[in-house]
């Protein structure tokens, strides 16, 4: 099981999220790398701010590219951070910003 697989189960509950699902893409207009996770069958969509990006990555290059290098190079720390903002509570997306890192 790689460690984005691992599961995390919030307090007083069952779900698990789970991120098999390699795929990201730079969403313009939220200036946000989105990726998704999964709660047994249901979808969520994640969106990490640019500048949360920066923050967990100083020197990443800004444009496109980087951010997307900068995502994959430090792929288990941002899960964990989806993870936890998951799990205090669920909806249909979840923005991930400077503060949550």
């Amino acid at each position: 099981m790689w460690p984005w697989q691992r599961t995390s189960a919030p307090a007083g509950g069952n779900a698990s999220l789970t991120f098999p699902n390699q795929s990201r893409s730079y969403d313009a207009t939220r200036q946000a790398v989105r990726f998704w996770g999964y709660d047994r069958s249901m979808e969520a969509s994640f969106y990490l701010a640019a500048d949360a990006l920066q923050r967990i990555q100083p020197n990443l290059n800004p444009d496109v590219p980087g951010l997307l290098r900068a995502f994959d190079l430090n792929r288990n720390l941002i899960y964990g951070i989806a993870a936890k903002v998951y799990a205090r509570g669920r909806r249909g997306s979840y923005d991930l910003n400077i503060a949550d890192i």
